[in-house]
């Protein structure tokens, strides 16, 4: 019990959760010191075929981009979760997170 409440301090300590919410997303994909190392790993995987390691990047992408959508921030209302919104992004993630584990594990290239 010790480690997580160390790993919970430790969060709130580094402010990463408010640096994550902070991040400028179209600032970002704009900067060339992000998007062109982010362009030649995508080329990269593309020329050795690693379709499984840019299937999971695309996933983490895309994750990222509907955590920032407006149907996510309307999950909490007065600081009560919304249940009939938050079903579909259970589901959704459960689906996501069976489809990485089979790539992960469930198969060979």
């Amino acid at each position: 019990m010790q480690f997580f409440t160390n790993l919970q301090e430790w969060f709130v300590a580094t402010h990463l959760q408010e640096q994550i919410k902070d991040v400028d997303f179209a600032g970002l994909f704009t900067n060339p010191w992000f998007i062109i190392p982010f362009g030649l790993m995508v080329c990269y995987m593309l020329f050795r075929q690693k379709w499984k390691d840019l299937i999971i990047i695309t996933i983490l992408v895309a994750i990222w981009w509907v955590s920032g959508t407006d149907y996510m921030n309307s999950l909490l209302v007065n600081g009560e979760i919304q249940i009939e919104k938050i079903l579909p992004v259970i589901f959704g993630g459960a689906a996501v997170l069976g489809f990485v584990i089979y790539l992960l594990f469930g198969r060979s290239d």
